[in-house]
């Protein structure tokens, strides 16, 4: 790997941990940068989702203050979000990955279409929430809907992850009666725990060899992702709301795109 490489990746990973804990769908940013640089689709997927658990975490404690309260909450959905990522991780893992490096233009196309209608959908979720915490409205996070979806998102985050946050500000935002910086702290957790949960399932497999699968984590991409995605967390956390969105949706955007056409091309 060149040094200007090398820093291809490290400021995708400030990105990405930027965006991760603004609108989070960082993974838009890092995973085209690490194809197009010729990574392998599930060793860059596998790398990638490591190296964004630090990010996430920074993201976490950035968004502390607005966490105050929602102990119970968090613990709950943590556990559907867990399991989801774990079913996510180890699909990854046993699905051949000619099925993967098939189905990930669609996930990038569908990430990216997220993070386009993602301003309406804050929008949506928003007033919502608004309105039913005007009218007292207990939030819900108990209906029987709302585990299930923060399973599936979890799986999703799990088996590739891109826009993972966008889905969940979205389930949380129709389903819980809080207001959307609160719901966004927990949703940096979940996308924590879920990215952490699936890259410890990838480093066990892979260094025990298990599951029949030779794919391998690089670990020096982990590094260089985590280093940079730190940062980009607590950049996020401290400034990410005073950046132009329309800045950040651009870029996951033509980044995004030029990796669906990479990867047609290859």
């Amino acid at each position: 790997m060149s040094p200007l490489e090398a820093a291809a990746i490290l400021l995708a990973g400030v990105g990405a941990g930027t965006i991760n804990t603004v609108v989070g769908s960082g993974t838009l940013i890092t995973f085209p940068t690490l194809l197009a640089l010729g990574v392998p689709p599930v060793t860059a997927n596998m790398s990638n989702s490591l190296g964004l658990v630090p990010g996430g975490v920074a993201g976490a404690i950035g968004y502390r203050r607005e966490l105050t309260g929602q102990r119970g909450r968090v613990l709950r959905l943590l556990v559907f979000s867990t399991a989801g990522g774990a079913l996510g991780a180890v699909l990854l893992l046993v699905l051949p990955p000619g099925a993967f490096e098939t189905i990930v233009p669609v996930l990038i196309l569908l990430g990216i279409v997220l993070v386009i209608v993602q301003p309406r959908l804050s929008r949506m979720v928003a007033e919502r929430a608004e309105r039913r915490a005007a009218a007292g409205v207990v939030p819900v996070e108990r209906a029987w809907w709302v585990p299930p979806a923060v399973f599936a998102t979890g799986l999703y985050g799990g088996y590739f992850g891109a826009a993972q946050g966008v889905l969940l500000m979205g389930v949380l935002g129709i389903g819980v009666a809080e207001s959307l910086q609160r719901l966004n702290g927990v949703k940096n957790v979940l996308v924590a725990v879920v990215n952490g949960v699936a890259g410890l399932i990838f480093v066990v497999v892979a260094e025990l060899g298990l599951l029949g699968t030779d794919a391998e984590v690089d670990w020096l991409l982990v590094l260089l992702i985590g280093t940079g995605a730190i940062a980009g967390g607590f950049l996020g956390a401290a400034v990410g709301r005073r950046l132009p969105p329309l800045v950040l949706r651009g870029v996951i955007v033509v980044v995004g795109l030029v990796a669906v056409a990479v990867l047609f091309v290859t």
